[in-house]
Formats: C-alpha cells, sequence, structure tokens
C-alpha cells in the first residue's frame, strides 16, 4: 500500500512522519515543489525508523508525481500562507492555482485515491479539489473537524484536570470562526460536560477554540502543524484501516441539514470507502442557527472561487 503526501512543509511532513511511525502503509511519499526539500525531510524521518521501530518506507520527490503512482490516499497540505497585504480573494486564487495543478496529477498516476485537503481556506479548496478531481463525493473530503475537536478537547481537559482521552465531542460547520462547537454533544467519560463546566467557562473555552488556529499564529509567528498534521493522519488511519470512526470532516453536503452544494463540516463514519454515511444529528434550533449562518460564510468563499472559473 502507497500513500501520498503533497507538500513537505511543516504539516505534511508531520503527517507523513505520523503516518510513517503508525505502519500505515509499505511506502509513503513525501512529495514538493522545492527543490530537494522532500528528499531531505523523507531521509531524515527514514533514519529514525531503527530508533522508533517501524518499517514504512519513506521516499521523497521534487515534483515528480509518477513516484505517487497506485496510492490509495492522498493529503493536499500544498499551498501559501497568508501575507501581510493580501486580500482573501488574492489568497484563494493563489492557492486554488496550486491545488487544482496538485490534484490534476494526483489523478493522472492515482485515479481511485481518497484525497484529503488540508490547505487553506479549507472549506473553498476542498471544494476546488472535488471540481477538478471529478471523483465521488465521498472520496474528497477536508480535515478541519478533527483538528479543532481536538483543540476542544484539549482546552476542556485542562480545565477539568483530566485525561483528553475521556473527552469525546463535536463540531460542525466551517473551518475558523463560523464553526459550530455543540457542548450537548461534549462528554467526559460520559458525562455531559455541561454538568461539569459553568457555562460561562464552557463558552470561553468554545471562543478560544474558534480562534485556535489565530492564538497560535500569535505564539509563534506561524501556523500550527503539530495538531494539523496528526489530525490528517487520523484520517489516512480511519479509511487505510478500514476503522468506521466517527469524525467531524468538511463533506459535500446534497441536503443533509437542509444544505446542498456546499462543503461543510459534519460528522461522517470514515472507512475503506472514504466518507461512507454523514451522520444527521438533531440540533436545536439556535444550533440550526449557527450553522446556516457558517454555511452562509462559507459559501460566500466558494462564490469566489466560482467567479474565478468563470473568468478562466
Amino acid at each position: 500500500m502507497k500513500i501520498t503526501v503533497v507538500g513537505a512543509g511543516n504539516v505534511g511532513a508531520t503527517c507523513a512522519n505520523v503516518i510513517a511511525h503508525k505502519e500505515l502503509a509499505n511506502e509513503v511519499v513525501l512529495l514538493d515543489i522545492k527543490e530537494g526539500t522532500a528528499e531531505g525531510k523523507s531521509l531524515d524521518m527514514w533514519q529514525t525508523a531503527p530508533i522508533n521501530m517501524y518499517d514504512s518506507k519513506i521516499i521523497g520527490s521534487t515534483n515528480d508525481y509518477s513516484k505517487t503512482a497506485g496510492s490509495e490516499v492522498v493529503v493536499i497540505t500544498s499551498g501559501l500562507p497568508r501575507k501581510p497585504g493580501m486580500s482573501r480573494d488574492d489568497l484563494i486564487a493563489t492557492n486554488a492555482g496550486i491545488v487544482k495543478s496538485v490534484t490534476e496529477n494526483v489523478i493522472k498516476y492515482s485515479p481511485n485515491a481518497i484525497i484529503i485537503v488540508v490547505s487553506n481556506p479549507l472549506d473553498v479548496m476542498t471544494y476546488c479539489a472535488y471540481l477538478t478531481a471529478k471523483a465521488p463525493k465521498n472520496k474528497v473530503m477536508g480535515m478541519a473537524g478533527i483538528l479543532d475537536t481536538a483543540r476542544y478537547r484539549a482546552f476542556l481537559a485542562t480545565e477539568l484536570n483530566v485525561s483528553p482521552k475521556d473527552i469525546q465531542a463535536i463540531l460542525m460547520g466551517g473551518h475558523g470562526d463560523t464553526m459550530v462547537p455543540l457542548p450537548r454533544y461534549t462528554t467526559v467519560g460520559g458525562i455531559p460536560v455541561t454538568e461539569l463546566v459553568a457555562k460561562d467557562k464552557l463558552d470561553a473555552i468554545v471562543e478560544r477554540t474558534k480562534k485556535g488556529g489565530g492564538e497560535l499564529v500569535n505564539l509563534m509567528g506561524t501556523s500550527a502543524w503539530y495538531a494539523p498534521g496528526a489530525a490528517a493522519a487520523q484520517m489516512v488511519e480511519a479509511i487505510v484501516r478500514d476503522q468506521k470512526r466517527v469524525y467531524p470532516v468538511c463533506a459535500w453536503l446534497e441536503g443533509e441539514y437542509g444544505l446542498k452544494d456546499i462543503f461543510l463540516g459534519v460528522p461522517v463514519i470514515l472507512g475503506k470507502g472514504g466518507i461512507e454515511k454523514i451522520i444527521e444529528l438533531q440540533l436545536t434550533a439556535d444550533e440550526k442557527k449557527l450553522l446556516a449562518d457558517s454555511a452562509v460564510a462559507v459559501k460566500e468563499v466558494m462564490d469566489v472561487l466560482d467567479k474565478m472559473e468563470k473568468v478562466a
């Protein structure tokens, strides 16, 4: 089995490293456009195999997609971060061009691959990959919800001084300020979190989760990589091991939750077939409104891409 990670930056390299450590494939291909970067990082990782005791071979490549041929899963992390003075539309145009090119090459050599998009802006880049791949909707998805719930659960574990292993949670909606955490579906060892955390503290944790990426940028001057890389690898694991895990994933909706023709974060069953089922929760009126508001924000960004495609 072969798994490819496109983009050997911090997120992509972390993702490939976790995939190799978990021995999810015989061969992990790390590909990047920058000469020598993927080869160097792959060699460095491979030299940890005797120390960390794993067999997955990691191969680096500078833009040679033939080495990715026959991949079962491809993770796309390629793209540029938003720079000072760059508008949202500029970022979308730049990264859409990158994601489109990457997806075309991926599909050329691995026509049956399941594609996981990590590039930002997440929801619209997943849409871009979907339009380009022309693959079934269950085979193209975005990684956001697992990262967002991980942050949420980590903050709750700190607040309650409990193991993060015992916290289960779900979030929905777009990736960013409009995400919709659902405290009603959050439990600690089976106990509803609302019985353990005061409402004001829970609200503060929800707000911190929404701005979780920005908090890290402010601290480090760059975006996160350990958690996003591990989150993407967790999706890969659910697929290649056919685990049927229930995760929040950026998925193409065709009427679920009253929403259509949009990529949005929803709970799904993730297995060998990719998104095997979208789970529809019974939301309250307030939760439905938050999800609808999030969908409006995501659709606005998707519309920007649609207009660019028409001009092109």
